[in-house]
């Protein structure tokens, strides 16, 4: 029983890694045709940000099973590290691919950091609370950024919450966050393909996680907190372990965001309460726990305001409608009852197909 539902697993899991793949190859072949506009692949990146963003925000909602409003604070935390990186070891490291690899690693590890800092007091809280605490970490770190001021000149580093004049500079100096403006000049080194290759990473981690001792340790958390805890499993542990890789993969998605951009700013409307929300939205649709859902939910989401551009100012009046159905028809007595009837008749139809 065991090895086919492993079987099932390899199965499900070469499913979703080929199926981005057979992605990247017709959309590499369209742009290649010219038969995509630039319009469209200008959203070639943000569709991979997003992926990265919902997968592994499904793995703290769906595989440990508490509700995190704080993502997009994750995703701030990582772009500005990354961002940061680049700029200051620009003369170290002249080429900006490797510069680049490495502000991956730098936004990884400091998101990461962020989500055991943050996770150690915060995953002790249920429901509501825990939601409501994320959500004001994530605009903590945004408004923190927003007074941040950091140059850099031959004497080191410099830092104030004022202006950028009283960072004092010597001759040479250079202002690299500059409060609200941001972080300018960042290189553009994001692109599609690596976009497509992160999101692999990403969900290599994922499933192999999910697919592992450790996440079934997780899941068991997560289904029965006390069952778990009287069979020796450490609550803490693998709460903050599923936090802090999750906040690791938001960092990644941010420091891909923050390349794809000339300036990078804390804006609502980049790191805000919306962008949490609507990366909920996509795992919501997806299925929570299911990763590739969450996959296909994020490119359908991303693409259809750009699909149908006349409704663009409703897109979170379309998440929002989109997240009540699916948490009515994932939740209500009667759909579960009706999804049940669905599925006995089509293993109905199964069964009488092989025979």
């Amino acid at each position: 029983m065991d090895r086919k539902k492993m079987k099932k697993s390899t199965r499900s899991s070469l499913i979703t890694y080929a199926m981005v793949i057979a992605v990247y190859i017709i959309v590499e072949i369209m742009l290649n045709t010219g038969n995509i506009t630039s319009l469209m692949s200008g959203l070639l990146v943000p569709l991979c940000v997003y992926v990265i963003l919902a997968v592994s925000l499904n793995l703290t909602v769906g595989i440990l099973g508490e509700l995190s409003l704080g993502h997009a604070g994750f995703m701030c935390v990582g772009a500005f590290s990354g961002a940061f990186f680049t700029k200051v070891m620009a003369q170290a490291i002249p080429s900006v691919g490797l510069r680049f690899f490495f502000a991956i690693l730098v936004g990884a590890a400091m998101a990461g950091l962020f989500g055991i800092i943050i996770g150690v007091p915060v995953l002790r809280l249920k429901g509501d609370y825990l939601a409501i605490v994320t959500l004001a970490f994530g605009e903590i770190i945004k408004n923190i950024v927003n007074v941040l001021y950091v140059g850099k000149d031959s004497t080191g580093l410099h830092f104030s919450t004022k202006d950028a004049v009283s960072l004092k500079l010597g001759e040479g100096g250079e202002v690299i966050i500059n409060g609200a403006q941001g972080i300018t000049g960042t290189p553009h080194a994001a692109t599609f393909t690596i976009g497509i290759i992160l999101i692999i990473i990403t969900l290599f981690i994922i499933i192999n996680l999910v697919n592992s001792r450790t996440g079934r340790a997780i899941m068991a958390v997560r289904d029965n907190l006390i069952a778990a805890e009287s069979v020796g499993i450490n609550i803490t542990q693998y709460k903050l372990l599923a936090f802090a890789i999750s906040a690791g993969l938001a960092g990644v998605a941010g420091v891909l965001y923050a390349h794809n951009l000339s300036t990078l700013t804390a804006l609502p409307k980049n790191f805000g309460y919306n962008m949490s929300i609507m990366i909920l939205v996509f795992v919501v649709l997806g299925g929570i726990g299911n990763i590739r859902g969450s996959v296909i939910s994020a490119v359908i989401l991303t693409l259809l305001p750009e699909l149908l551009r006349g409704l663009n100012n409703y897109r979170m009046l379309m998440y929002a409608i989109v997240l009540i159905v699916m948490m009515i028809f994932n939740s209500s007595p009667k759909a579960i009852e009706f999804r049940a009837r669905m599925m006995e008749k089509f293993n109905g139809f199964k069964k009488k197909g092989a025979a």
